[in-house]
């Protein structure tokens, strides 16, 4: 996922330092053209797994007939292939304006009645990569990080962790989804769609993210594993907080 590359310090010298790299790749659904994403070299079942899932163009992953993955493109046949994906776009924020294929106004509720305590949350995020060139996201539960990805951008890492866990058959409402960076509404959306309950992070929450998790059941947790720690929505999900 690096490559050296020479550069010259402000100070004076010349040095060669990891720089993350990143590649266009093309995804193709039954032989058409969905979209083309901007990721991480690697790991790309894990992330079209997600991906599909997340964009409600498949409802898991024993939709998924086969996978094809070459060097800049993905070939998915789904076992419904007259099954047309909705050209209806929303933008919401994300890396270069991410792209959601579904109405914003028919979000999922979040069904589940897990509380985390704060060890538990201190405990995941402690265990996440420590902070580099790529975003991590990981998905915890009772404070052990039971999947985990990085990527140049961490919505495509939460696709990443969530198509880990559609095929090994991991249950979302009982686990926690822990990154980097700020909260935006595009990862809330995302947990939403699989049923995350909670969503922690070392950075703060956009406006947007904390009002949709607000009507939704979505437990925002900002500037995780820092002084700053405080919840955004739905604090009855934290053991001891209350409502």
């Amino acid at each position: 996922m690096f490559k050296r590359i020479a550069c010259i310090r402000i100070g004076g010298g010349q040095v060669a330092l990891d720089a993350a790299e990143e590649t266009p790749v093309a995804i193709f659904v039954n032989g058409r053209h969905l979209t083309t994403v901007i990721l991480s070299p690697g790991g790309f079942e894990d992330f079209i797994t997600g991906y599909l899932y997340t964009e409600e163009i498949t409802r898991g992953a024993d939709e998924i007939e086969s996978v094809r993955i070459e060097e800049n493109r993905i070939s998915v046949l789904t076992k419904n292939i007259f099954k047309r994906v909705s050209v209806k776009k929303t933008i919401l924020s994300g890396c270069g304006g991410a792209v959601s294929y579904i109405d914003t106004q028919k979000l999922p509720i979040i069904d589940s009645d897990l509380a985390v305590t704060v060890p538990e949350l201190e405990a995941a995020v402690a265990a996440l990569r420590a902070p580099g060139p790529l975003d991590a996201v990981a998905l915890a539960k009772g404070g052990r990080i039971v999947a985990c990805s990085e990527d140049i951008d961490r919505h495509n890492a939460l696709d990443r962790v969530i198509g880990r866990g559609l095929r090994n058959d991991l249950d979302f409402s009982r686990t926690v989804a822990v990154g980097t960076g700020p909260v935006t509404s595009e990862m809330v959306r995302k947990c939403l769609v699989a049923n995350i309950p909670v969503l922690a992070s070392t950075g703060p929450p956009t406006a947007l993210a904390v009002e949709i998790a607000e009507e939704t059941g979505l437990c925002i947790v900002g500037s995780a594993g820092t002084p700053e720690m405080a919840v955004y929505a739905h604090p009855e999900r934290i053991v001891g907080m209350g409502t």
